[in-house]
């Protein structure tokens, strides 16, 4: 729920560490007077998010560049297929953050929709839509009523746009193959075929290495783009790997990743490219886990 809220791991395990922290803190009469341990976690943790949304508000307008959340890999897929041992510890199925993944609200399509919003907004649209918890409860996290938290849910819905004819995993995972395939060949004519017109590609540097500051928009303008990229990146090995739980790739260099690239598909064709080039973004898809 906190990653879900904050698009950031290192944010959400801290107010998770936050509201346990808040739990143990209080006294055995007053533990046991709650009836719902899980419950009272969640609010205390939505609680700590809306107020980390606030903040994150102000450090966000001085990123350098656009702000994407941060992408979570198949951890057991990317060890095995890494060539890592695939053993206790990150590649474990019961560890959450492997577990987030199965879910397609966490795709990265979705999380940027949820940037969009307001943090109420988006309190009130994960929790109920997300995690179906009724807005009498909702309400005890925003502190407003239960028909203003619904009015906050249908406010956040329309934010969202109604999406192209799905495309399923496998027809996605065909269209990603076919990119890095035009990529790899600097193939431009391929690449705008694969591209919608109206693409839009978004790049997350961090000011921490070079990327595209502004949105490259137009899939003639992002092919050009793309093979301009793989000119000045000689040694890159590009992976099809799932981020966030979808079909994208990951370019690595001496086997450390470089960076991880998210895609929309719609109709058959790549509406949308998130690039993530931020190293502290990218700490998950450390060799070591």
């Amino acid at each position: 729920m906190a990653y879900r809220l904050l698009g950031s791991v290192t944010e959400a395990e801290d107010a998770v560490q936050d509201a346990y922290a808040r739990w143990y803190g209080l006294p055995r009469s007053r533990q046991e007077e709650i009836l719902s341990p899980g419950a009272w976690l969640t609010t205390v943790t939505g609680r700590i998010c809306l107020d980390l949304l606030g903040s994150a508000r102000a450090r966000r307008e001085r990123y350098v560049g656009a702000w994407l959340p941060e992408p979570l890999p198949d951890r057991t897929e990317w060890t095995h297929a890494g060539g890592g041992p695939a053993g206790p510890g990150p590649t474990n199925p019961a560890d959450p953050a492997d577990q987030i993944v199965l879910d397609e609200s966490v795709a990265m399509a979705f999380l940027v929709v949820l940037e969009s919003m307001t943090p109420a907004e988006r309190v009130a649209l994960v929790l109920h839509d997300v995690f179906r918890y009724p807005f009498a409860e909702i309400a005890d996290v925003l502190g407003r009523t239960p028909a203003a938290c619904k009015q906050l849910a249908a406010s956040a819905r329309r934010r969202v746009s109604p999406a192209g004819a799905p495309v399923p995993a496998t027809g996605q995972a065909d269209v990603v193959r076919h990119v890095k395939e035009a990529w790899e060949s600097k193939d431009i004519a391929t690449l705008v075929g694969l591209l919608n017109p109206a693409a839009v590609m978004t790049a997350d540097g961090g000011g921490m290495v070079a990327t595209a500051l502004t949105p490259v928009e137009g899939g003639a303008r992002i092919a050009e783009y793309m093979v301009a990229i793989a000119d000045k990146a000689p040694g890159l090995e590009l992976l099809e790997r799932s981020v966030n739980g979808v079909p994208g790739l990951v370019a690595q260099r001496s086997g450390v990743v470089m960076t991880v690239a998210a895609f929309d598909v719609s109709d058959g064709r790549v509406t949308r490219i998130w690039v993530i080039r931020n190293p502290e973004k990218l700490r998950p898809w450390a060799r070591d886990g």
